[in-house]
């Protein structure tokens, strides 16, 4: 699984999750004190249960997010 935050100019901003997760939920705390005002977006990258037999499949999921000061 891979969850990265971009800016709008989509250039990659951090890095949040990059590892192997076994299936469940998970929460993942995201501080952008660093970060100017404005509109970004995380992507989540992950790999479906049983997905490995066969032709790769990924799951690729994109939201907005506003980063109000």
């Amino acid at each position: 699984m891979t969850l990265k935050v971009y800016d709008v100019l989509g250039r990659e901003v951090v890095t949040l999750v990059n590892e192997v997760k076994q299936p469940g939920r998970y929460e993942v705390t995201f501080d952008a004190s660093g970060l100017a005002s404005g509109v970004y977006f995380y992507r989540l990258f992950a790999v479906p249960t049983g997905a490995h037999s066969g032709p790769p499949s990924v799951l690729m999921q994109q939201r907005k997010m506003a980063v109000l000061r």
